[in-house]
């Protein structure tokens, strides 16, 4: 668990009070906050989710290439050429984790604003419903 991933979570849930409590209040003000501050919470998580999964593949691929060392060290030079291949192979499974790691953060925060008018449009609309009426 990384800071992103428990104050995303930390954020989406204190918007979630504030639309809660414009709800009951009848302030859409508040619930508009709300969902700001849900959205924006969510999408935190979700970018400290994909730092966990990038860090997690980028680790697998470090392991792979020093397994890759270690087992072809003491071969002849043929024992060699395939050391070398693996390596290559290792980084590039590395570079291709931090690849679609990256990708992963950017579609992340590419979809803020979509959650963000999604979760706006729906606590107003609950707002609106929820009003007192005169």
């Amino acid at each position: 668990m990384n800071r992103d991933h428990l104050e995303g979570g930390l954020r989406h849930l204190r918007g979630r009070a504030k639309t809660a409590a414009g709800a009951v209040r009848g302030n859409p003000g508040n619930q508009l906050d709300g969902a700001y501050d849900q959205a924006a919470g969510a999408a935190q998580y979700v970018y400290g989710e994909a730092r966990e999964a990038v860090r997690d593949l980028r680790h697998g691929g470090e392991h792979l290439v020093e397994e890759g060392r270690s087992r072809f060290r003491d071969v002849s030079a043929r024992g060699r050429d395939l050391a070398d291949e693996a390596v290559e192979r290792g980084q590039h499974y590395r570079d291709r984790a931090v690849h679609h790691g990256r990708h992963l953060a950017a579609r992340a925060d590419a979809n803020r604003g979509t959650t963000l008018a999604l979760v706006a449009a729906v606590a107003f609309a609950v707002g609106w419903l929820a009003r007192p009426t005169r």
